[in-house]
């Protein structure tokens, strides 16, 4: 998933990077209210990571604004204020979750998870279509208990169209989610083709996929 952190002290926010990272998902940083709208509008996310203190202005003016445009992306606000009012401006501004700091960074990795899959209406660590299982801590897929090798990169594309399913995921979609910063790559190439084309072949080796499909001169939809 595609991930946005908002905090302005530079090493905690590395920290957060390379753990998040390393974790699975995509992530980039900036460090001020303005850079944070700036970005949110140019680029999709599935969660920001908001901190209140920031040196432009207050990171609850980022959550409103943030909350008019993009209802879908969930919001874990990350700060120092941990007293009880904050709390519950936060949450009542439509802050999916508050995390006082010092936190544990697999406390934070776990929140997320929990926020993402809430937000997909999934309650489980696997997700099943069309029998395959899909492993989302651990990255493994299969079918009918037979492990399936993917790459990273394929089992993201998977699991994004699978989150999505019954609706069209374009290629500028997928690569903001699966590559990041939409800005930052050549949307036009046909990477993302080559991959699904990859995946196709090896979910293609345990069953008939109709239900994957190629929407012509668009993207991609799991029909179920």
């Amino acid at each position: 998933m595609n991930i946005l952190i908002v905090e302005d002290n530079k090493e905690l926010a590395a920290e957060v990077f390379d753990f998040l990272s390393n974790t699975g998902y995509v992530c980039k940083i900036v460090h001020n209210c303005s850079d944070a709208l700036e970005d949110v509008n140019s680029n999709d996310y599935d969660a920001m990571l908001l901190d209140l203190g920031l040196p432009d202005g207050d990171g609850f003016e980022v959550l409103k604004a943030v909350r008019k445009t993009k209802s879908k992306m969930a919001v874990i606000v990350i700060t120092a204020r941990g007293e009880l009012d904050d709390r519950i401006n936060g949450l009542h501004l439509g802050a999916d979750d508050y995390l006082t700091k010092p936190f544990a960074l697999t406390e934070l990795s776990a929140r997320l998870f929990a926020v993402i899959r809430r937000m997909h209406g999934f309650t489980l660590n696997d997700l099943l279509v069309h029998g395959f299982s899909l492993q989302l801590q651990d990255y493994k897929v299969s079918y009918s208990d037979i492990p399936i090798n993917l790459t990273k990169k394929e089992f993201d594309i998977f699991q994004y169209l699978v989150l999505n399913k019954n609706r069209v995921i374009t290629r500028l979609q997928l690569t903001e989610h699966i590559w990041g910063d939409i800005l930052e790559v050549n949307s036009d190439s046909n990477f993302i083709d080559v991959h699904v084309r990859n995946l196709r072949k090896k979910l293609d080796k345990h069953t008939d996929i109709g239900w994957f499909e190629t929407v012509r001169n668009v993207g991609y939809r799991i029909n179920e």
